[in-house]
């Protein structure tokens, strides 16, 4: 076993170019390709300038959505063959009753879960079935034709039978389930609601712990309104109420869950109908918030069927997840038979996530909520002699992340809350929200940090080494220094020394942190790139990247390191190179590594196979995902990638096309959010970049690397020259305050049209078209 020494980033070279040109020219600057050359002031650059955005009316945008909705001409016989609807709490998705003439619309809940932690995750705390209601048509179905409208984030078609006809609408807003079916011809609508079981889906591969009881059964109520209850006690305290009503076509339904509370359940799930009131009211509070939603940033690629699927991946996250709501888990909120009904900590939660930034909603950040609203749990996670200043979580836990974690030494997974916290550290780099950083990621970074610090000893080397730790999923434990961990406490320190010094706090734990950054023994290494740690190599094929946390996401150990290049393509090949156990997120995260390298070609590559039908766990005909019960983060993780090759912005630079594919000649992004809450817009066209332009929302240092040739033009909003400098390796240096933007490209001033792309690779749409 070699070691890998200590890997830093080159600090930037800074070079001022000049000052700004006077009067109303922008300064113009030399460019990459011709950095010797004096500096000139090309068109009629000084004077202000806007983004033309053609996005700004429902009609632009009813029409470009349209384009990438899923369709159906087949009626759909598996769960991940639908439509599916959701508001981040309550989801439905729609196939056909097993079995029957009849079609399903599931009813599960984000919040509905046990209650008996002394069962584990798996079984006392998992996520219970709700039920689900069956439309009943009179004749048989020999049809239907289904538009799942991501504008509207509707569900609208008919079903066609030997009776007749029925017309169907369905949405998911405020926790009530909205659908409205007329009847044509003989048809006529009956429905069904059919209470499931409060028992784990797990049972579908094991059966329940010893002393495990059973829920008690369900009970029906009617009020006098003539809305029916399903009531649904639970041993450990707590109650499900599912309410629902039908009047003339429309059917509304509503689920309530509580704890430790047994009734207040059955008045939520009550209250949410009376507000609704009707699928018409339902659906004009639902369509302003859809509509309003999706303006808040753009993308345009000429794939279609990957680009279409990258927005149905943010209709899905936006169903899935809202900020304050239940943390996702696996499945997110439409709970299928499933081995993992819980929240997963050692690669879900952070794939769940990544995607909601570069798309400009950490309005969808759940997981962030979730961690600032259970600091008590995540410390009572950890065994009792730690508590008074540590912080953990287990593998899998509930909602409020409740699961104990195991001690270094013992060979246990200790490192998933702090890889979960760098999820955090992320809303809070795009967002630059210092209350964020004060309230949660430090204190609760500080604790997690502290349960490594208490296991960390000096060896015979004078370095620092861990005990045992588990590298996740892999099945050999190594005796000492896991990568996964060594690369999270690197990372941690270094963030709490950064949080420090951001926050002014003068905490006496820096020289310790500051001790472990220089004495904390290399990485693990040998021929093969990175080893799982300690004489444990990377030896038989493994899903996970958990032993390349510091190349992807962490990005310690980067491209930009010249050094380190060897090494990153040598673990990745490596990786790659034992199969058997990979799925869908190693081939995403493959993706996103090279996408870092700057290879788009490697990349699309990597990514491409997840799509592939001929792969064991592809992605599925919905965009959903399964391998032994539904995941909810592989198809997530993959919109990340493609984010990662159209902008990255790690290690305080951001990188404007880094990785886009050959054949992707033009490409438009629009309000593309980034670490230092930036919203960066930029047009590809005929496989050269016309024009980026960044605005400031915090203030921070702006460092672009633009990949512009030739005469550079930075010029901020108002038309006067930006001040800037060359940082080398293709990076500009942009003062830029906070509420403006600065418009860079090369030549006279180009079309400044934010706008669609034509297609070039046509594609069938997703659903069952």
């Amino acid at each position: 076993m070699t070691s890998q020494p200590e890997r830093h980033a080159q600090p930037a070279r800074r070079a001022v170019l000049g000052t700004a040109l006077g009067g109303a020219a922008a300064a113009a600057l030399p460019g990459t390709a011709h950095a010797e050359e004096p500096m000139s002031s090309p068109g009629a650059a000084g004077s202000p300038w806007k983004l033309r955005d053609t996005m700004t009316t429902d009609g632009a945008w009813s029409r470009f959505l349209r384009d990438q909705d899923l369709l159906w001409t087949r009626l759909p016989t598996l769960w991940y063959e639908g439509p599916f609807l959701g508001d981040g709490q309550l989801g439905s998705m729609v196939y056909q009753e097993p079995g029957a003439n009849k079609i399903r619309f599931t009813v599960q809940h984000g919040r509905v879960q046990d209650h008996r932690p002394e069962f584990g995750s798996g079984w006392g705390t998992c996520r219970l079935p709700v039920g689900h209601l069956t439309l009943e048509p009179a004749g048989t179905i020999t049809a239907v034709d289904w538009r799942l409208s991501l504008w509207n984030a509707e569900l609208t078609g008919t079903v066609t039978t030997t009776a007749g006809t029925l017309t169907l609408a369905a949405l998911i807003h405020d926790e009530v389930l909205a659908v409205r079916v007329k009847a044509a011809g003989g048809e006529r609508a009956t429905w069904t609601f059919h209470p499931e079981e409060a028992i784990s889906p797990r049972k579908i591969s094991e059966g329940p712990p010893a002393g495990y009881t059973a829920n008690p059964a369900w009970a029906t109520r009617t009020t006098a309104d003539g809305t029916e209850q399903v009531l649904q006690p639970l041993t450990g305290g707590g109650q499900t109420a599912t309410a629902h009503r039908r009047t003339g076509d429309d059917l509304l339904l509503s689920v309530g869950h509580s704890h430790p509370s047994d009734t207040a359940a059955e008045a939520d799930s009550l209250r949410n109908l009376r507000r609704a009131k009707s699928y018409s009211a339902l659906r004009s509070r639902h369509t302003d918030w859809w509509h309003e939603f999706y303006r808040k940033s753009f993308v345009s690629f000429p794939d279609q069927r990957l680009q279409s699927f990258h927005w149905i991946q943010l209709y899905k996250v936006a169903s899935a997840s809202r900020a304050g709501g239940p943390v996702m888990a696996t499945s997110g909120p439409w709970l299928e038979p499933t081995p993992w009904p819980a929240v997963w900590w050692n690669l879900n939660v952070q794939l769940e996530y990544w995607l909601i930034h570069g798309f400009n909603h950490p309005e969808l950040d759940s997981l962030a909520t979730t961690v600032r609203q259970n600091q008590e749990q995540l410390i009572a996670n950890v065994p009792a002699a730690y508590r008074a200043d540590s912080s953990g979580v287990g593998r899998s836990s509930d909602m409020f992340a409740n699961r104990g974690v195991g001690r270094p030494g013992t060979g246990a997974e200790t490192g998933d809350l702090t890889w979960a916290l760098h999820n955090v550290w992320l809303s809070y780099r795009h967002s630059m929200d210092k209350s964020l950083l004060r309230d949660t990621i430090y204190p609760v970074l500080r604790r997690a940090i502290n349960y490594y610090l208490h296991f960390l000893a000096p060896g015979s080397d004078g370095k620092l080494h861990l005990p045992s730790t588990l590298s996740p999923e892999y099945p050999v434990v190594p005796p000492q220094d896991t990568n996964y961990d060594l690369a999270l406490i690197r990372w941690g320190c270094q963030t709490l020394l950064d949080s420090a010094e951001l926050l002014g706090i003068d905490d006496e734990l820096t020289p310790r942190w500051q001790e472990v950054l220089a004495r904390l023994t290399p990485y693990p290494v040998d021929a093969n790139g990175f080893m799982i740690g300690a004489d444990t190599p990377y030896a038989q094929s493994h899903r996970h990247y958990s032993h390349l946390l510091m190349v992807y996401p962490l990005y310690l150990v980067n491209w930009d390191q010249p050094e380190s290049r060897d090494l990153i393509t040598r673990s990745l090949v490596h990786w790659h190179a034992l199969t058997g156990a990979h799925r869908g997120y190693s081939y995403t995260g493959a993706a996103s590594m090279y996408a870092m390298s700057g290879d788009g070609d490697t990349a699309i590559s990597y990514l491409r196979k997840f799509f592939d039908p001929t792969t064991r766990y592809p992605c599925r005909a919905n965009t959903h995902y399964t391998e032994a019960g539904p995941v909810i983060e592989t198809p997530l993780s993959a919109s990340q990638s493609l984010h990662d090759m159209f902008c990255q912005s790690w290690g305080g630079v951001i990188r404007v096309f880094p990785a886009v594919p050959a054949t992707w000649a033009d490409l438009t992004l629009h309000n593309f959010r980034t670490e230092g809450a930036f919203l960066v817009s930029a047009v590809r066209k005929a496989g050269t970049t016309r024009f980026i332009r960044v605005r400031s929302l915090a203030g921070e240092p702006l460092k672009l690397r633009h990949g512009l040739t030739g005469h550079l033009t930075a010029v901020l909003d108002d038309g006067t020259p930006a001040r800037t400098r060359d940082l080398g390796d293709g990076t500009l240096g942009i003062d830029l305050p906070r509420g403006r933007e600065v418009l860079v490209h090369t030549g006279s001033r180009p079309d400044l049209s934010i706008a669609p792309v034509a297609v070039s690779e046509p594609g069938p749409a997703w659903g069952l078209p």
